[in-house]
């Protein structure tokens, strides 16, 4: 019973020190105060309506076709199309006071997963690069930085050095592409290829003796190395059984998160899986269905598994967007940009389940309690997993950056 107990995030996982254990009975065992080792970055990209998932609202006309349902923990409502989130919610931390200063989608994803605004004269890194680059690898063998799905237009390492970019994953059930030879193409030949390349090359590189000529040298190197390496296998989630892959849904999302449970398990640092979609400006109670269907059953189940692996004590899963959505319903029935207000959720290491942080006005329209900014919700992030984000870093320019951009922590939201 104690092991069944545990396989389905029973008693021994508490929401907070304070609350219920997510059967209901208090538990005898106080969350993780560790910091996290690993972050699963959910970005829900097109920006993710607040008021039909996780703020929603009541007796207003604004609320849409969304009910309220009660989680498990007392006060605490999701949307009516989470009803698995519902039943995990002593281990979410809920924040509904977020808002942002664009409603513009590119800007708002280069804000969100950098914390600083787009500029021409510099690229600033993105979160996995930071932790990369601050805490290390934990597996040599492997990259420690990743995005699953879309990774066009991602800052990815910025200014720091190009090794610390996430390695793009674009579909997931393909797993980690073109990392066999062509048929064509015999090992002996390739090493041959390969060393005139870098005959060529180097005059130029004594010519150029720098850091990034050194990283892209890395990066390559690595590349190499990974070919044909038993690593390899951590990428293809066929190596699951059947009955897991499908727990986790024939989807987009769902074969991701499988991915992602994999890649932290094999030690990355920082796994963003992107995942559109969520620009519903028409018909958005004709779309909603599916696409939180998929987010409830992923995101459920990544949080069962990653517990019964024991890895959700040293693991924080985000799950944000670039902004949230207009309160009204537009004439094509949908919702429009809205900057003012939107949520996210954080679960897992160094962060204290069971709570909502922060609240919307009645209609969602405005933040009305403990404003929230970018800079405050990134550097709250990594302030759980660690992360020096009260020391300055500096830009090849000499600018000096933080990591999470600048701000404190949100320190009702740490454990």
């Amino acid at each position: 019973m104690k092991t069944l107990a545990k396989q389905t995030l029973g008693v021994s996982f508490a929401g907070s020190v304070t609350s219920s254990g997510l059967f209901g009975e208090a538990s005898a065992m106080a969350p993780s105060t560790g910091k996290a080792k690993h972050v699963i970055y959910l970005f829900m990209d097109g920006a993710m309506t607040h008021l039909d998932t996780f703020d929603p609202k009541v007796g207003v006309e604004e609320a849409g076709e969304t009910k309220p349902i009660q989680t498990r923990v007392p006060g605490m409502e999701f949307g009516d199309r989470f009803p698995k989130l519902a039943y995990l919610a002593g281990a979410i931390s809920v924040v509904r006071s977020l808002s942002t200063e664009t409603g513009a989608h590119d800007k708002g994803k280069y804000l969100m997963r950098t914390s600083y605004k787009q500029l021409n004269s510099i690229q600033h890194p993105g979160m996995g690069a930071w932790m990369v680059s601050e805490a290390g690898r934990l597996n040599q063998e492997l990259p420690g930085n990743y995005v699953i799905g879309g990774a066009n237009r991602h800052p990815g390492a910025g200014f720091l050095e190009p090794s610390l970019a996430p390695v793009p994953i674009a579909n997931a059930a393909s797993g980690l592409e073109n990392t066999a030879l062509p048929k064509y193409l015999p090992q002996e030949l390739f090493d041959r290829r390969l060393l005139l390349a870098s005959r060529f090359d180097e005059a130029f590189q004594n010519r150029r003796n720098n850091r990034q000529v050194e990283a892209y040298n890395q990066l390559y190197s690595e590349a190499r190395r990974l070919m044909g390496s038993e690593h390899l296998k951590v990428f293809d989630i066929k190596e699951e059984p059947q009955n897991v892959r499908e727990a986790y849904g024939d989807n987009q999302l769902g074969q991701a998160c499988l991915l992602a449970r994999r890649l932290v398990q094999s030690g990355a640092r920082f796994i963003e899986v992107n995942y559109g979609g969520w620009d519903m400006h028409q018909d958005i109670y004709g779309r909603l269905d599916s696409k939180a269907g998929e987010l409830d059953n992923a995101l459920g189940n990544l949080m069962r598994d990653l517990h019964a692996n024991g890895l959700l004590s040293e693991t924080l899963i985000v799950l944000t967007t670039e902004f949230g959505r207009k309160p009204n319903i537009n004439v094509n029935g949908g919702r429009d940009h809205h900057p003012g207000a939107f949520s996210s959720l954080l679960i897992g290491a160094g962060i204290k389940g069971g709570q909502v942080y922060g609240a919307s006005d009645k209609k969602g329209f405005s933040v009305e309690k403990d404003h929230v900014s970018i800079a405050e919700f990134n550097t709250t992030i990594a302030a759980a997993a660690g992360l020096p984000f009260n020391e300055e870093r500096f830009a090849p320019n000499g600018r000096p950056f933080k990591i999470g951009g600048g701000s404190e922590p949100i320190a009702a939201l740490l454990a």
